[in-house]
C-alpha cells in the first residue's frame, strides 16, 4: 500500500524542495571530504562547489517562509554535515577561493590579475551606486573581487580589502537571494569598498614605480 506524503500539489511541492535542499547538504559534505582528502583536484572541485552555492542560496531564497534555518533543517534530519554548513553557510566560497589554492599567481599575470581587481573594485561599487542591493546582484560581484584579490601574491595574507569582502560574503551567505540590504549596510560596503580600493592602489604604487 503508498504512503503520500503529501495532501495536494504546493505540499507535494514542500517535499520536493526538501529533498532538493537534503540532496544540495550532502552532496556538498561528500565534495568538501573528497577535496580534503585529495580524491579530486582543485579545478575539478570549484565548478562543482560554485554551483553547489549557486543551487542553495537559491533554493533557501524560496523556502525562506517554510525553513527559517538550514542549521534546525539539518539537525532534524540529522545529517551531521559540519563541512557542508560551514561551505554554505558561514564561508559561502568554494576553499580554493578561501586558500589561495585555485589560481598561482605568477609574475608575468600579475598586471592582468591587478588591471581585474580594479575592474571588480569598480564594478562592486558602480552595482551599489546603481541601487542593485538585492543579494543575488551584490553577491556574485563581491565574489568576483574577492577571487582576483586572492590570485594577487603581492598582497599580504591579511590585506584589509581581502578580510572586508570575506566579511561581507559571509554576512550576506546567510541572507536569503532576494533580500536587500538596508541604506547602512550598502552605505558601509561602499565605504569599505572605497577604503579598500584607495588602500589597493596605494600599496601597487611603489611597486609600479619601480
Amino acid at each position: 500500500m503508498e504512503v503520500k506524503l503529501w495532501n495536494d500539489k504546493r505540499e507535494r511541492e514542500m517535499y520536493d524542495n526538501f529533498a532538493d535542499l537534503y540532496a544540495i547538504v550532502k552532496a556538498t559534505e561528500k565534495l568538501e571530504k573528497a577535496y580534503v582528502r585529495d580524491i579530486i583536484s582543485s579545478a575539478e572541485y570549484e565548478p562543482e562547489c560554485l554551483k553547489l552555492i549557486a543551487q542553495f542560496k537559491t533554493l533557501t531564497s524560496s523556502l525562506k517562509d517554510t525553513i527559517p534555518s538550514v542549521e534546525r533543517f539539518v539537525d532534524t534530519y540529522k545529517m551531521d554535515c559540519p563541512a557542508a554548513i560551514n561551505r554554505l553557510i558561514t564561508s559561502g566560497v568554494p576553499a580554493t577561493v578561501e586558500h589561495r589554492s585555485a589560481v598561482s599567481a605568477s609574475t608575468n599575470t600579475s598586471a592582468a590579475i591587478v588591471a581585474e581587481c580594479v575592474q571588480h573594485f569598480i564594478t562592486a561599487m558602480d552595482t551599489l551606486k546603481l541601487n542593485m542591493i538585492a543579494v543575488d546582484q551584490v553577491h556574485p560581484v563581491l565574489s568576483d573581487l574577492f577571487a582576483s584579490l586572492h590570485k594577487l601574491s603581492i598582497l599580504p595574507p591579511e590585506f584589509e580589502g581581502t578580510t572586508k569582502m570575506r566579511e561581507w560574503i559571509g554576512k550576506l551567505s546567510k541572507m536569503g537571494a532576494a533580500d536587500e540590504l538596508t541604506d547602512q549596510q550598502a552605505r558601509q560596503l561602499h565605504f569599505d569598498l572605497d577604503s579598500s580600493y584607495n588602500l589597493f592602489m596605494a600599496m601597487l604604487a611603489p611597486d609600479q614605480s619601480g
